[in-house]
């Protein structure tokens, strides 16, 4: 049995409550938002806050009501406990938050951030409050064309980008990489890239970390991780990864979009939702199993054993930051890589030059990391590892870690729908950084599992509803299309008019897709 099965079959038991009971413990603290109180669970340090808006909210609460129905053990917490299981963790700061498309995940739930304290030697690292795809991030692409130039060769573009974007689970990559290529790549991120050929200098200027995570140890990945990890580079994955071309659909702030370099509604963007594939996920696999021992020999109580941790500050807690660093920097080659072949792609169907098309990055996020940042907690600068798990950074403007190009907007935010549903580009806010540590949503956040999307939803009918649309789609595996639907997913508006509404984001651009790859 694997390591995150035996933690999964090994919760820690909590006091079984109605729904009404469950209820005294949260209280709606503005239009946008809940608290969840101490004692919610058991050793909550912190409170936990949650924002979702009325539609949003009942997803919520119905999960909450049918765990407390429930008879017997088995599946993940509900989200709200989840959160709450995150407040009693050692060393967090401040509170546990949920963004709007929070929704069960292992450990943390997806959509949780949480900041922990440098300088408390108590504070841990948790890689359920990253995820196993480490680094699973967001990259917007630019063009200079109209929807008028891409919609005769719409069908042509899909299938080219598709020949050229090795997609599904076991795709292999057509960049060519050797293990000594690796072991440079998981150091040097897109430094790597650059130095190869396959990135232009300023898309660097526009990633999150500069696309480096410097405390990056590729001797920290095992040998296992490398393995899955040189085949896949370049590689799009499946799940919900995806490729799209879009069209820019609304402009709501016209200065921050023009900073962006989109001057009209209709012009052309990509957009590529990948992470670190098979690699990142032996990384997070690897470091559940050496904190469970470090927790033994600790004394670390958790509320929930998928929250398996480590103090930051121990063997066991540096070697996985260095491992999931060495990850990151992975999945930003892997976008690098994918964007060299999208430029390729774009540059023979119309047959002129990827710059000439004016294809820069406007900029790569990532939502499945934890790094050290400086916050105001309490009127004091402090020193945090800020966990964001299907949540993204979205520092305000002014920030020093921001690009030049962004200073007076903010940080740009990528939030990407799902399959066949509008994205959107947010930028970063003030009360973001005071309310949520500078983080905000990610996407739409899952509502059904993908089983129940599989029992309940048709292949056919999920493409003709597309292709209804005008959405042309390219799909390595069938039963990925129920999976990855628009039913199976929140309202992805919904999620981004919360986060607008609550202050933490600031909506810029919003996004239609034209044209759908995936594995």
């Amino acid at each position: 049995m694997s390591a995150a099965k035996q933690m999964q079959s090994a919760n820690v038991a909590q006091e079984k409550r109605t729904f009404n009971e469950e209820m005294k413990y949260l209280e709606r603290i503005s239009p946008n938002s809940w608290r969840i109180k101490k004692g919610c669970v058991p050793n909550m340090r912190v409170e936990g806050i949650f924002y979702v808006n009325h539609h949003l909210e009942t997803l919520m609460f119905e999960e909450l009501k049918q765990h407390s129905t429930a008879s017997g053990v088995g599946g993940f917490l509900p989200a709200i406990k989840q959160i709450a299981n995150v407040a009693a963790l050692p060393g967090i700061c401040k509170r546990s938050v949920g963004l709007p498309d929070v929704h069960s995940g292992y450990g943390f739930a997806i959509g949780n951030m949480a900041a922990f304290d440098m300088d408390d030697p108590e504070a841990i690292v948790s890689p359920g409050g990253v995820g196993f795809d480490i680094n699973c991030g967001v990259r917007l692409l630019r063009t200079n064309l109209m929807e008028a130039d891409v919609a005769p060769v719409k069908e042509q573009l899909a299938q080219s980008l598709f020949d050229h974007i090795p997609v599904g689970v076991g795709s292999k990559g057509v960049i060519p990489m050797t293990p000594k290529d690796l072991e440079e790549a998981l150091e040097m991120g897109m430094d790597w890239s650059l130095r190869e050929g396959y990135a232009w200098a300023e898309d660097k200027e526009h990633c999150e970390e500069y696309g480096r995570m410097l405390q990056a140890d590729a001797s920290k990945v095992s040998a296992r991780a490398k393995k899955r990890g040189l085949p896949q580079l370049g590689t799009l994955g499946a799940g919900n990864h995806y490729c799209e071309i879009q069209i820019v659909d609304e402009i709501f702030d016209e200065s921050a979009a023009k900073k962006m370099g989109v001057n009209k509604v209709g012009q052309v963007v990509i957009m590529i939702h990948s992470g670190s594939r098979g690699l990142g996920h032996q990384v997070a696999t690897d470091a559940l199993v050496a904190m469970e021992k470090a927790m033994r020999r600790d004394g670390i109580q958790v509320n929930d054993r998928q929250l398996a941790c480590a103090k930051i500050n121990s063997e066991e807690g540096q070697n996985y930051l260095a491992a999931m660093s060495a990850a990151a920097n992975y999945a930003w080659v892997n976008r690098s890589s994918m964007t060299f072949l999208c430029r390729q792609a774009f540059a023979k169907m119309f047959k002129t030059t990827p710059d000439e098309l004016d294809m820069h990055v406007i900029y790569d996020v990532s939502h499945n990391i934890a790094k050290v940042e400086r916050h105001v907690v309490d009127g004091q600068m402090k020193n945090l590892l800020v966990h964001r798990k299907g949540a993204t950074r979205a520092f305000a403007p002014h920030h020093p870690l921001i690009p030049v190009d962004y200073q007076t907007t903010g940080q740009p935010v990528l939030i990407g729908g799902t399959m066949g549903t509008c994205s959107y580009v947010l930028t970063g806010t003030e009360k973001g950084m005071r309310e949520t540590f500078g983080s905000t949503c990610h996407g739409a956040g899952r509502a059904w599992s993908r089983a129940k999307s599989r029992r309940t939803l048709q292949y056919q009918e999920v493409l003709d509803k597309l292709k209804e649309n005008g959405i042309a789609i390219r799909v390595a595996s069938p039963k990925l299309v129920m999976e990855e639907a628009p039913e199976s997913y929140k309202d992805v508006i919904q999620v981004v008019e919360t986060c607008h509404a609550a202050g933490i984001s600031n909506k810029v651009l919003k996004l239609r897709p034209i044209a759908v790859i995936k594995g």
